[in-house]
């Protein structure tokens, strides 16, 4: 059986004792059939601990734990701008972007923008799970839905993916010890406006990831994978 990895979001230490929520007991016991003194893995911002199943009474699991695994990590901020879309897409885009890394989902409503409402708390299931699975240790928090205005008020360095531009690599001697974000435009592509508005941004570099034009939860994979391979 691989080790299983649960998201607490209480403080975790030494010798602390506590039960699972029912979602998390019923996952535990029922599906993956852990029994009383057995061990599984819990985690969040402050590291990684190993627990073990002290009880299960009334299908809740009470748990002790009883040593560290991971000590809290100093991670890069890695920051994915984008316009919302289709749920089934947007569940598999949110989910690769938090294996690949991102620490912040910043939706933008774009002039072009279709999909316009976010459910933030499905969004965040699907984040905690895919950071269960992935050996994250952070959870990456999603921001409600704004204007590129205000998003445009934040100290990142930008990585702007824009078809027109014949540059194809990140310049790393431009990158400072700020955020590191990509925005990804809507299905319709970014307006003129918005453009203008973008590479005007102090400290923004712009990229062509494909010569292709790619579906947003592809060019949100390509252009974390290309960031990633520059900054790592």
């Amino acid at each position: 059986m691989g080790n299983i990895r649960l998201f607490y979001r209480e403080s975790l230490s030494l010798n602390f004792t506590a039960t699972l929520d029912k979602s998390q007991s019923h996952y535990v016991s029922k599906v993956m059939r852990i029994k009383e003194n057995e061990v599984f893995s819990l985690f969040n911002s402050g590291g990684e601990w190993e627990a073990k199943i002290l009880k299960i009474s009334k299908s809740i699991v009470e748990f002790n734990v009883i040593k560290q695994l991971r000590q809290k990590e100093n991670f890069k901020e890695l920051w994915l701008a984008f316009s919302p879309i289709k749920s089934n897409y947007f569940n598999f885009m949110i989910q690769k972007a938090t294996e690949l890394g991102v620490t912040k989902f910043l939706p933008i409503i774009f002039d072009r923008t279709i999909v316009r409402k976010i459910n933030k708390d499905r969004l965040e299931k699907v984040i905690i799970e895919a950071a269960e699975q992935s050996n994250r240790i952070t959870i990456p928090i999603i921001e409600k839905p704004q204007k590129l205005k205000n998003f445009l008020s934040n100290e990142i360095d930008l990585i702007f993916t824009d078809l027109n531009t014949s540059n194809t690599k990140i310049d790393l001697k431009k990158l400072t010890t700020k955020p590191k974000c990509v925005i990804i435009g809507p299905e319709g592509d970014f307006s003129e406006e918005e453009r203008e508005k973008i590479l005007n941004y102090n400290g923004v570099q712009a990229i062509k990831i494909n010569e292709n034009i790619l579906r947003t939860e592809t060019a949100v994979i390509s252009a974390l994978s290309i960031i990633n391979y520059a900054i790592n």
